[in-house]
Order: structure tokens, then C-alpha cells, then sequence
């Protein structure tokens, strides 16, 4: 007998059943402990198998109308179920069950059309998505109506505004395309909203320190700014210099994953320098930790404006192209002097601008990789400078202390591994 030809002729279709048998299983365990669901573990996966059954004789019939009639038919089970026996006042009404029966039949049906892993891997998600219903509603809890608005504004940014910008170059030196500024604006916005709903989720339960690289994420000067006014209020001068320094090491590691998002090219050159900044400056981060703080004490999370407001994407979008134009004029003028100083100017406040402005020449062939990654290092002891003088003036000279010589060491990394390279 060949067997070859037998598992690929009659056996083949039962690895689609068996998927489907699999995916009703997991989908039905979790339902199964649900006491006020009318579906459990052999009814998930009775239907999913029903749905590749359904799929595979509408395959053979030539009727593409069969694996929806058999959908029609799950729906109208289960909504017989409910009515039968209704939820009790005040029980869960079962929408969610429904749904997910459904879902378990549409993937079962997935499964016979060849996409098995994914079925697999969407079952996986719903399965997920049920059973961490507590802590999906503990989080959503902590949102406020303006924190869902962030999220609505992200999708506006991203998926209305976005596909209609022209992806042309226009202007002096063609530096300006509205498609690429606002795929910047794009990703810079969605990098700080997932540290912004990632500090809304964590608040301070879970330590300062997360804290400050959550903090770093959204906005660093934001997270400078209300710490040095803390530590002026409060007194806690140690605590609130361990939560600015660990934020400003994530300017760092932020500068890394836009650089990869954005011109992976120019890695091999800039994260030697990168990393020999992060490195010297989380030692330094963590000496100041070890000898000054004992406990974390009781520090409040930074309040940080909503990153994806319109307002605000405008105004880094301008910011964007200024920075791209002035660098794409100076660079034609005065050579890598005048790259230079835009990312002096430019990082006091913003070290994305020049950041993805000195990426997007670097990719465009008009800046070389070393005056790239210069510029960068510019830049970003341009704004700890800046940040360092909001110490200073908001903080008072104890914090200012504190900071300023953990502050200096990702500089003097950075500079070390510039001369060595």
C-alpha cells in the first residue's frame, strides 16, 4: 500500500478537522467556566467541526452559499438556547458566548481553506481576550473619557489623515513630503501613547522606576519637569532625581527604535555610540540608586498631556519639516558645521525632529553616516543640557546635584565610543 499517496489523497482533509476540533476545545474550556454560558467544552467544538464540514461540502457542491447557511443555522441554535432558558436579572446575558460561537464556526470553516495557523492563532487571542475579562475591565477602569479619546486621535492620525497626504517631494531641496512628515508624526505619536497607556495601566503600584522609563517614553521633559517641581515641594530631592535620570536613559533607547524604524541602515554606525551611552549612564543610574534611595518612597505619576492630540501632531509635524528644511539648507551651505548647529538648536527642545530629519538625509544619500550620528549625539546633549537646566531652576540646586554627574555619564560614553570609532 503507498501509504505517501494515502496521506495525501484521504488523510490530508483530517488536519483540518483536527484544527478545528482543537480550536472548539480551547475556545469551549474557557466558555466551560462561565455557570451563566449555554455553550461549553463539546458544544465550541462540535460547532467548529460543523463549520469545517460545512466548508468542505460547500467546496465539493460548488455552492459557496453552504458554509453561510450553516452559519445561519449555529446562529439561530444558540439564540434558541437563550430564549429557552433567558438570564436571570442581573446575570450576563450571554452576548459574549454567542460571539464566540460564531467565531469558533467561522474558524473552523478558516480552517478547511488551508489557514490553519491562523485560525489557531486567532483562537488563541479569543480565548485570551475571555479569559482575562477581570483585568481587561480593572484596566479600562483607570481610563478616563479624554484617555479613550487619545486612542480615537491615534486612528484619525494614522489611518484617515495618513493615506491621503500626497507622497511626493516638494520645496527647497524636495526636503518636504507630507506623506513621510506625517508618517513621522505617526510614528513618534504611537511611541509615546503606548508609553502613555502603559503609565495610565501601571500608575505607581509597581515602583518608581518603571515609572520613569514609562514617564521617558511619553515625553522626558515632561517627566524632568514634574519631578523637579516635586522635589522643590516635597523635599524628596533623591527619589525624584532617581525617576528624572532613569526617563532620560529611555530618550536613548527611544532614539534606537525610531532609527530602526526609520533607516535601519544607519545602525552599525550609531549603536556602538548609543549603546555606550545607555551603558555608562544605566551604571551610573544604578550607583545613585543603590546609595541614595532606601525605599521608593510616595511620588505621584507624572501627569503628561495626551500625546496624540491634534494640536500637538501639528505641531511636531511643523516642528518636523522646519528641522528638515533649515538642515537640508545648512547642509548645502555650510556642510556637517551646519547639521550641526540645527541639532544644537533644535535638541533643546525636541531630539526627534533632528533625529528623523538627520535620518531621512542620511537615507536621501546628502548626509553621511558619521555626520548623521553626530548630529544625533548633538542633539541629544543639547536637550540634556536643556533638562539639566530645568533642574536647576524648577528643582533647586540640591536636585541639580544630585543629577548632574549620573547625567553626564551617558555623554561621556557616548563621546568615548564617538573618538574610538
Amino acid at each position: 500500500m503507498d501509504w505517501s499517496a494515502l496521506a495525501a489523497g484521504e488523510l490530508a482533509p483530517l488536519a483540518a478537522f483536527l484544527t478545528s476540533l482543537a480550536i472548539g476545545l480551547l475556545i469551549g474550556a474557557e466558555r466551560e467556566r462561565n455557570p451563566s454560558a449555554k455553550a461549553g467544552v463539546r458544544t465550541f467544538a462540535l460547532t467548529s467541526v460543523f463549520g469545517t464540514l460545512a466548508a468542505m461540502l460547500g467546496e465539493q457542491a460548488g455552492g459557496a452559499w453552504l458554509p453561510a447557511v450553516g452559519l445561519a443555522i449555529v446562529g439561530l441554535a444558540i439564540v434558541a438556547a437563550y430564549h429557552r432558558a433567558p438570564a436571570a436579572p442581573g446575570e450576563d446575558p450571554g452576548t459574549t458566548t454567542v460571539i464566540a460561537l460564531v467565531a469558533a464556526y467561522a474558524l473552523g470553516a478558516l480552517c478547511w481553506y488551508g489557514e490553519r495557523s491562523l485560525g489557531v492563532t486567532l483562537a488563541i487571542a479569543i480565548t485570551a481576550l475571555l479569559y482575562f475579562k477581570p483585568e481587561l475591565h480593572g484596566i479600562l477602569e483607570r481610563f478616563e473619557r479624554h484617555d479613550l479619546l487619545s486612542v480615537l486621535q491615534f486612528a484619525t492620525l494614522s489611518f484617515v489623515i495618513l493615506p491621503v497626504l500626497p507622497d511626493k517631494a516638494y520645496g527647497p531641496y524636495g526636503a518636504l513630503n507630507p506623506y513621510q512628515i506625517w508618517l513621522m508624526v505617526v510614528l513618534v505619536s504611537g511611541l509615546s501613547l503606548a508609553g502613555y497607556i502603559a503609565l495610565k495601566i501601571v500608575g505607581a503600584r509597581h515602583g518608581l522606576v518603571l515609572v520613569g522609563l514609562l514617564g521617558g517614553l511619553v515625553s522626558s521633559t515632561a517627566t524632568t519637569l514634574v519631578y523637579s517641581r516635586h522635589a522643590r515641594a516635597n523635599a524628596l530631592t533623591g527619589v525624584a532625581a532617581g525617576v528624572i535620570l532613569v526617563a532620560n536613559l529611555v530618550v536613548l533607547a527611544r532614539i534606537a527604535l525610531v532609527s530602526a524604524a526609520v533607516s535601519p541602515a544607519i545602525l552599525p554606525r550609531l549603536l556602538p555610540v548609543l549603546g555606550a551611552a545607555l551603558l555608562a549612564g544605566a551604571v551610573a543610574t544604578f550607583v545613585f540608586w543603590r546609595r541614595r534611595l532606601s525605599s521608593d518612597g510616595d511620588m505621584p505619576v507624572p501627569k503628561i498631556a495626551n500625546p496624540t492630540e491634534l494640536r500637538a501632531a501639528l505641531g511636531f509635524g511643523l516642528l518636523f519639516a522646519l528641522v528638515l528644511v533649515l538642515t537640508a539648507w545648512l547642509s548645502d551651505v555650510a556642510g556637517k558645521a551646519g547639521v550641526y548647529a540645527v541639532a544644537l538648536v533644535s535638541g533643546l527642545t525636541d531630539v526627534d525632529a533632528l533625529t528623523l530629519s538627520t535620518l531621512r538625509l542620511f537615507s536621501l544619500g546628502t548626509l553621511e553616516a558619521v555626520h548623521a550620528v553626530v548630529a544625533i549625539a548633538i542633539a541629544y546633549a543639547s536637550n540634556m543640557a536643556f533638562k539639566l537646566g530645568l533642574a536647576l531652576a524648577i528643582g533647586g540646586r540640591a536636585l541639580a546635584r544630585q543629577v548632574i554627574l549620573p547625567a553626564a555619564a551617558p555623554l561621556a560614553g557616548g563621546l568615548a565610543a564617538l573618538l574610538l570609532w
